[in-house]
Formats: structure tokens, C-alpha cells, sequence
């Protein structure tokens, strides 16, 4: 499974990019409001320099701001031509009217990365309309379970059998897509986004993601182990006394 940065800060996907293991970065809009405000197309042109510095032709998900079909197919022709970056998807969310835009754009040979997506049914809907990556939103998934919030909305939804107890686990959900893929034609690749712990990147691994996009926090954890910082400090003392 490849590792991506879900991140628009710069410090933090050079940090990344330095290191060498991410093979992608995605944003979107609420990433981006946590920067300090300026130029929308600066700063992804300033993530782009940073790519073309470190790891060139690596993939870039960059989201559109709008749910107007009609802006979104402007925008998204705009984020292509002003770019330039070959190796760029639009990030297109996943909605009845959408499906038309992501069709059309794969059409015109624009990569989508279909965003937002929590059932396998979203999933499918997105790869038949050609997305090249659908984005399933892990913790998200896992929280459609049991918010309160969103109780309502859930219990009709199952009423209809629209959704079961197994859309809310998203293990199930993403080996689920991940069987339709392989029994398929398709080359659409899953990404899992809404990560909440390195457990849920494990476990994305093990139900056959092919790409989990990290938030930069979780990096840290990933390559930390309190057995690792004994056995190299054993390894140091036990050489410092033989050199003694």
C-alpha cells in the first residue's frame, strides 16, 4: 500500500517529501483554510515546486470548491491548464450530478479522484463513471454508525435497505470495493482518507487499500516503538564498553 500526506502545509509535506517513503499528497478546501490566506492557485503551485524538488511525477489530489456541475468542469479544466503537473487528479465529490462532471472529465482524459465516498455503492457508482481513484473516508464510514446526530438519517436509510450494519465498518466497505475492482476492468485505485490512527493505516493496508493518505501527525507514531529505542540503546552501550 502506498503512503500519501493529506496535508496542505508546507512544512510539513517537505518534512515528508524529505524523507522519501510518500508517493502522493491530496488536499481539499478545509486543509487549505488552515493555511494563512493568500493565493488558492500559489500555494498548490508552491506544493508542486516543492514535489518537482524531492520526488518528481509523484501524484497530486487537488479538490474543487463548488457542487454547481458546471463550475466544477470549469474549475477543474482551469487546475489542469494552470498547473501543468501531469501527474494531477481533480478531487470531484462523490453526488448524482457529480457522476455526469467525473464522466465527462475522464472522458477529456482529466484524472478524477472521486472524494467523500462512504459505501461501497458510492464506490462503484464512481468507478463505472470513470474515476481513476475513489476516496473512502474510513473514520467517517466508522462514524455513520453511531453518531447521534445522525440517527435519523441512518435508520431511514436502513428502513429502505439502502444501508446495512456492514456499511458502517469500514473494513468491510473497502474490501468490498477492493473485490469489485480485481473482478473487473477497472484501474481505479482506492485511497483511504479520514484517518484517525495508525491502527485504521494497518487496517486499510489489510483490507486491501491501495493507498492510505495520512495526516503528517500520525508519521511519528508510525515509525516509533519504545522496543526499537531499548534494543538501539543496548546495541550503544554494550559497543561504547568494548571500545572502553
Amino acid at each position: 500500500m502506498k503512503i500519501f500526506i493529506d496535508s496542505a502545509h508546507l512544512d510539513d509535506i517537505e518534512s515528508a517529501l524529505k524523507r522519501g517513503f510518500i508517493q502522493g499528497i491530496t488536499t481539499n478546501p478545509s486543509l487549505l483554510s488552515k493555511e494563512p490566506k493568500g493565493s488558492f492557485e500559489g500555494h498548490i503551485e508552491k506544493i508542486i515546486a516543492l514535489i518537482k524538488k524531492y520526488r518528481p511525477g509523484i501524484h497530486l489530489s487537488v479538490e474543487v470548491f463548488s457542487r454547481d456541475t458546471e463550475e466544477i468542469l470549469k474549475q477543474a479544466r482551469e487546475f489542469v491548464r494552470r498547473f501543468n503537473y501531469p501527474p494531477i487528479s481533480i478531487k470531484v465529490q462523490i453526488g448524482w450530478n457529480e457522476l455526469e462532471t467525473i464522466r465527462q472529465l475522464s472522458a477529456a482524459g482529466v484524472s478524477v479522484n472521486c472524494t467523500a465516498c462512504m459505501t461501497v455503492s458510492q464506490a462503484m457508482l464512481a468507478i463505472e463513471a470513470g474515476a481513476a481513484y475513489v476516496s473512502l473516508f474510513w473514520g467517517r464510514i466508522r462514524d455513520g454508525g453511531v453518531e447521534e446526530s445522525a440517527a435519523a438519517a441512518r435508520e431511514e436509510l436502513k428502513k429502505k435497505k439502502a444501508l446495512d450494519a456492514k456499511d458502517f465498518d469500514p473494513a468491510f466497505v473497502t474490501q468490498s470495493v477492493r473485490q469489485i475492482v480485481d473482478s473487473g476492468e477497472s484501474a481505479t485505485q482506492i485511497i483511504i482518507g479520514s484517518i484517525r490512527s495508525v491502527a485504521d493505516i494497518r487496517d486499510a493496508a489489510l483490507a486491501g487499500a491501495h493507498i492510505a493518505t495520512v495526516p503528517p501527525k500520525f508519521f511519528s507514531d508510525m515509525v516509533k516503538h519504545f522496543k526499537t529505542d531499548q534494543v538501539v540503546q543496548q546495541f550503544l552501550s554494550d559497543f561504547k564498553g568494548w571500545m572502553a
